[in-house]
């Protein structure tokens, strides 16, 4: 079902194509790259709009990219109100960018948080999804039982940040075993990654994870059968536990592939960015087919 949007954007600020738009009170940051058919750019917690500069490069001759810095991230807006980071607020934010930018149809990319948010996009406003592409996500959580359980880890998760700054938590995050894979990365590239980590807020940081947190989302496990146009899961060999969530949702979209990238963790698009960039710029430019399909 089509929602209707409300005209509640405003252009503030633009110096070429790097954007800022307030939407709803909040100021968003955007860039768009290149010319071509668009591909919006949803990067995942703790990361920004600099996420994707290694991949524009190669992408901008024959995509338009558009790239958002989510609620709480990078140099969009990190309000105090928790309500404000709901995933389907910020999904709501997201089509309404779009509808500024006078994009009707795009391929939607997400990472991680940010692939939630692209599935919750598609989702909720479908109409503006050509073809949709998630690295190392997932529709949530099933039961409420594991909702609560996440949300009470996210929280203290969010109080640690707010106690002990970003730079603390940035240290604990980029040691937990999830991005275990990244120390196979060269010095330049994690140092790279790190800058990026730090240069948030505690509060856009700690509200992201109870507003936008796989916890606090619904689960659209039951929606990923009504989603007919042609999805894209990538996934890091090395990444089990996003690889088993990626097969059983391949088993429930309509038009879904699985794409299993060896020597690469929860990070491909750093971890085999060559690979990467390719897969999603042959499914783009093929409209949703790669070879051998």
């Amino acid at each position: 079902m089509e929602r209707c949007l409300p005209g509640n954007v405003q252009l503030v600020e633009q110096r070429g194509m790097n954007m800022k738009f307030v939407v709803r009170g909040q100021t968003y940051y955007v860039e768009m790259h290149g010319k071509g058919q668009p591909i919006l750019l949803l990067h995942g917690f703790t990361g920004s709009c600099q996420t994707w500069h290694p991949l524009v490069s190669m992408w901008e001759q024959h995509m338009q990219c558009i790239a958002i810095d989510i609620l709480g991230h990078g140099q969009t807006d990190a309000p105090s109100s928790i309500q404000r980071y709901h995933i389907d607020m910020v999904a709501q934010d997201v089509a309404m960018l779009l509808e500024q930018l006078g994009i009707k149809k795009a391929h939607v990319l997400g990472y991680s948080m940010g692939g939630r948010l692209a599935l919750t996009f598609a989702v909720r406003y479908p109409q503006y999804v050509q073809t949709l592409i998630l690295e190392s996500s997932s529709p949530g959580l099933k039961t409420e039982e594991e909702r609560m359980k996440r949300r009470e880890e996210d929280e203290r998760l969010a109080q640690f940040i707010e106690q002990h700054g970003v730079a603390s938590f940035v240290d604990r995050w980029e040691n937990i075993p999830l991005f275990s894979s990244l120390k196979r990365l060269s010095e330049d590239v994690q140092q790279r990654l790190r800058e990026e980590r730090l240069q948030h807020t505690a509060i856009g940081l700690a509200n992201s994870l109870r507003g936008m947190g796989t916890g606090a989302q619904p689960s659209w496990w039951e929606a990923l059968s009504q989603l007919m146009f042609p999805t894209l899961l990538i996934c890091g060999e090395d990444d089990e536990k996003f690889c088993r969530i990626a097969s059983e949702m391949v088993q429930l979209l309509p038009n879904g592939t699985l794409i299993t990238v060896p020597n690469a963790g929860h990070v491909v698009h750093l971890e085999q960015r060559d690979r990467f960039c390719t897969l999603v710029q042959q499914f783009v430019l093929r409209g949703g087919l790669l070879h051998g399909d």
